[in-house]
């Protein structure tokens, strides 16, 4: 009997430490997401100032959104989140390889199929494409839509083919070059931007952001191919494990298919109203995902793999400090990174945007919308992560119905809300809610699934949080308060000084409490430096 609880204690502990491990990769991924988003600040900063807050903004805000939500559907959303949980199960059962390189060129093949007839047909309808999902009153404007949607829609093919390769090396534990293929594609926009702005106008945009697709496959395709694997042709779909992909892709694209409708209806209901709604929903959105990248996405990109193995050696024990740890650490950057946002979220775009012809007037609308999305920053987060639990575990049917409760949720919300005082934030808001009932409702599925979810750890974590976060708060409302005789409208030199002390100072204040307090994420780091 003693012998085996000394077995369980040390299989326990090795667990909880192969998911400490994950922190120093999460943060390696972190840092590169970071670089990459504040690169799309930069990016979009770029586009403000040249093209403004609406008008030709609001087209190119608009149109890219279409490629932009369909993406979730052939890459790095449904299919990765279908292939990586049979992709690391391959690799657990076939230590040679040869099954993952197989499923692998499938996969490729049937992107192939999809992808090349759908951009072509694009091409050449898209102006009964742009009509169905924009409805800009301005003629010009929706002409506009058309030209550039021919343009830009073949981006999807070239994301979706990277996501592939990004989801390979995932599965291998290669975390640090995927991570910095969307850096490159901001270089590859703000690069394009600048240069031809003057002979391209918009369409310089159209120029970096197919180039940067393109880049972000040519820097993971060395690794890929130093693997053995390759682009060799393979339609012969009748193999077991590819038809189990193609049998868990379907549920899964049928989350990411109303999710993308969800947003492009926001979008919709954005084009509707007053000019400037949509860019200011985009720019939000921008800000809204810089933490949702770096902390959420970072995150699920180190735990998933590992959890689809867990899943894979029916390791229970492993799966459950796994979803804990996750929630924990999500939960302790984003609630932060939402009250920052609601607390500061104006002087941030201010600093960001507001400079020739991005006015005032568009910095109040966009961190209005900003404050509306980050009430359910955590939720957001939290709920994605729980999908792909659910999804290591080969269980899409949780998240088709949590995703179908949200988008209804989402869109009735919306239509109400858009309509009061609130307009354009009211699309924020409404989403906000909607991610706050499917996080609940997944959360109670997990907890049925696994049984316990460390509940003792998770509310100590809440505790240490909801402690550290007091002075944190405190600080940035005095600093708001004093700094105001300093702050001059618009972006400056100084005004971007007083940011960056505000936020510096508030995440050493942070983190210095995380660290008093004990909070689990600091002691991990911790004691992986003091090993190595």
């Amino acid at each position: 009997m003693r012998l085996g609880e000394l077995e369980q204690h040390t299989r326990e502990a090795q667990t909880i430490d192969k998911t400490r491990s994950s922190t120093v990769v999460t943060v390696l991924v972190m840092a590169c997401t970071l670089l990459s988003r504040l690169l799309g600040f930069v990016r979009i900063a770029v586009i403000g100032a040249l093209f403004g807050a609406s008008g030709t903004a609001d087209v190119w805000n608009a149109v890219f959104t279409i490629p932009n939500n369909l993406r979730k559907l052939m890459a790095e959303g449904a299919l990765s989140s279908a292939f990586i949980p049979s992709l690391s199960a391959s690799l657990v059962e076939d230590d040679s390889g040869l099954e993952a390189r197989l499923i692998t060129r499938k996969v490729i093949s049937l992107q192939l199929l999809i992808l090349v007839p759908l951009v072509i047909l694009c091409a050449l309808f898209a102006r009964q494409v742009v009509g169905i999902l924009l409805a800009f009153p301005d003629a010009q404007k929706m002409q506009l839509s058309v030209s550039l949607f021919r343009w830009v829609f073949a981006y999807l093919f070239f994301i979706s083919l990277s996501a592939v390769l990004m989801a390979v090396l995932n599965s291998h534990g290669i975390f640090v070059i995927p991570a910095l293929a969307p850096i490159l594609f901001s270089v590859c926009v703000i690069s394009a931007t600048l240069i031809f702005y003057r002979l391209l106008g918009i369409y310089s945009m159209v120029v970096g952001v197919l180039g940067g697709g393109i880049a972000q496959i040519l820097c993971q395709l060395p690794r890929f191919l130093r693997m053995g694997y390759d682009f060799q042709p393979d339609f012969v779909f009748r193999h077991e494990r590819f038809r189990g992909i193609l049998k868990a892709w379907l549920p899964v694209l049928g989350s990411a298919a109303i999710f993308a409708v969800t947003q492009q209806i926001a979008v919709l209901f954005a084009s509707g109203l007053e000019d400037g709604s949509t860019s200011a929903l985009s720019y939000a959105l921008v800000f809204f995902q810089l933490p949702f990248g770096i902390f959420s996405i970072s995150i699920i990109t180190v735990l998933f793999p590992r959890m689809s193995r867990q899943a894979a050696r029916r390791d229970t024990e492993g799966l459950s400090e796994s979803v804990s740890y996750g929630l924990r650490y999500l939960m302790l950057l984003l609630v932060p990174a939402a009250l920052a946002y609601i607390l500061m979220g104006e002087q941030i775009i201010t600093v960001a945007l507001q400079r020739r012809a991005f006015t005032a007037a568009g910095t109040l609308r966009t961190s209005r919308v900003l404050t509306g999305y980050s009430l359910g920053l955590f939720s957001l987060g939290g709920f994605t992560f729980l999908q792909r639990f659910f999804y290591s575990k080969h269980d899409f049917k949780k998240p088709l119905i949590g995703a179908l409760v949200v988008s209804v949720s989402d869109i009735l919300l919306s239509l109400w809300l858009k309509e009061t005082r609130l307009r354009v934030t009211g699309l924020a808001v409404a989403n906000s809610i909607a991610f706050t009932g499917g996080f609940i409702l997944l959360l109670v599925w997990t907890r049925m699934t696994l049984g316990t979810l460390r509940r003792r750890a998770i509310f100590l974590t809440v505790g240490r949080m909801a402690a550290s976060l007091l002075p944190f708060v405190a600080f940035i409302l005095l600093y708001n308060r004093f700094s105001r005789q300093f702050w001059t409208p618009g972006s400056s030199l100084r005004n971007l000084f007083l940011l960056l002390a505000q936020v510096l100072a508030g995440a050493a204040i942070l983190l210095g409490m995380y660290w008093l307090l004990g909070v689990e994420v600091v002691k991990d780091l911790r004691r992986r430096k003091g090993r190595s």
